[in-house]
């Protein structure tokens, strides 16, 4: 096989490149590729057969309503972790990223182990466990790869969901010819999170990163999602999407998420149910005073923001399919009045001086001064907002945050049309 490098030195990658990071980026995309390959070739002593990427995602609408079989609406960004890759008989899968140490990976071992919880190693052996189940050819199997990324890490773009579907889409791909679709490769993902991991997520991030794109999701059958690919021309509609890291991570924040997910699943055992999906919202209406008393005002009050939420994501992705971006921001800024008044996970608990991410959110809107939207994104409690800025706005609008939240604090992303997958 021809060496990736003589090949990506001779153009032969500028299509496919120029789709997945835009023609403004192609200089860049080509040496990061030119990186990861030499970064292979140092760590493995030989040379990489194979280049995949998957990319960091958007959540645009639908906030903590996956976890409840509602809606969302995501999108894939042209924030990714590149992987120079190729296929091995040694039974192990070996991960260099770039910057941490090696992991190595038994294939023959394919079990939860608690010491791996909250670890890359952890999602790796989950990823390769569950493909292995489904029936993928593991046994004498392996791979080396090595890894970049520019997707930041807490940045709410999602870098663990992300990194599950690289090595699910890498695995499926080489060693069982690309049997799974990208839904099915985003469920496995979500169990290594789940399962091996240790994180109670939804199935959003994932699905956002292997589909690519701007999808709208209807994870009422959590096995069969409904997904529905939506196109969306930000510049042309004159606007950038902007993250904006508030400064505070997710690192003590675990607690938080989880009360999110075990106040609603208390609303829901009033009614016999499971997800909040399963109960119609006049039901849970008659049924307030029960549901107050038996499981408090916190937890009513989320499960308000889930009803409204589904139905804000579904009018949002109608929106933008009928070319009404006005009502679109609007959605949007319902949307994040709603986590901030109604779910709650904008401040942590208790916190009084330190509330960054609330902060965040009122410099934005003061900045915006009524153009464009600011939301609460993804988890949320730390992390990061969202922003919809006009074009003719844009630099002064990050020149102003960053002076607030620190230089790079202020990411400007672009939707990318492919999600997980092998570009050579």
């Amino acid at each position: 096989m021809e060496h990736l490098a003589a090949r990506l030195n001779a153009g032969e990658f500028d299509e496919t490149l120029t789709r997945l990071y835009g023609a403004h980026h192609l200089k860049t995309a080509r040496e990061r590729c030119s990186t990861v390959i030499s970064g292979f070739t140092r760590t493995f002593d030989s040379l990489p057969e194979h280049l995949f990427s998957a990319p960091g995602r958007t959540e645009l609408g639908g906030n903590h309503t996956d976890h409840q079989h509602g809606r969302v609406l995501a999108a894939g960004v042209d924030l990714d972790i590149l992987a120079a890759a190729s296929p091995n008989q040694s039974g192990m899968i070996r991960v260099q990223s770039q910057g941490y140490p090696l992991i190595v990976v038994d294939l023959h071992e394919l079990t939860p182990r608690p010491e791996e919880a909250n670890t890359s190693a952890a999602l790796i052996r989950g990823v390769a466990a569950r493909l292995a189940a489904l029936g993928c050819p593991l046994q004498n199997a392996g791979l080396d790869a090595y890894i970049i990324s520019d997707v930041p890490g807490g940045s709410g773009l999602s870098s663990s969901a992300a990194f599950e579907v690289l090595i699910g889409t890498m695995l499926n791909d080489l060693f069982w010819e690309g049997h799974c679709d990208a839904v099915e490769i985003a469920q496995i993902g979500q169990y290594a999170e789940n399962v091996f991991f240790g994180k109670p997520c939804g199935l959003m991030d994932q699905t956002a990163s292997s589909v690519g794109g701007v999808v709208s999701i209807d994870f009422e059958n959590t096995e069969r999602p409904v997904v529905e690919s939506i196109a969306l021309d930000l510049t042309a509609n004159g606007y950038a999407l902007c993250i904006l890291d508030s400064g505070a991570g997710h690192a003590d924040l675990t607690n938080e998420y989880a009360a999110i997910t075990q106040e609603l699943k208390a609303v829901c055992a009033v009614f016999g149910k499971s997800y909040l999906r399963e109960i119609p919202e006049s039901e849970f209406m008659s049924r307030l005073p029960e549901v107050r008393k038996t499981c408090g005002d916190r937890a009513a009050l989320r499960a308000f923001h889930v009803y409204a939420e589904n139905r804000r994501a579904a009018e949002e992705a109608s929106a933008i399919r009928n070319g009404e971006f006005d009502r679109f921001l609007s959605l949007v800024t319902e949307s994040g009045r709603s986590s901030a008044l109604y779910l709650q996970n904008v401040v942590p608990t208790g916190q009084t001086t330190n509330q960054e991410l609330m902060l965040t959110i009122a410099l934005c809107e003061r900045l915006l001064d009524g153009k464009g939207a600011v939301r609460v994104h993804g988890g949320g409690f730390g992390g990061t907002a969202q922003a919809f800025v006009p074009l003719d706005m844009v630099e002064t609008f990050r020149a102003e945050t960053e002076a607030v939240l620190g230089n790079g604090s202020c990411h400007v992303v672009m939707i990318r049309p492919v999600g997980g997958t092998r570009l050579v």
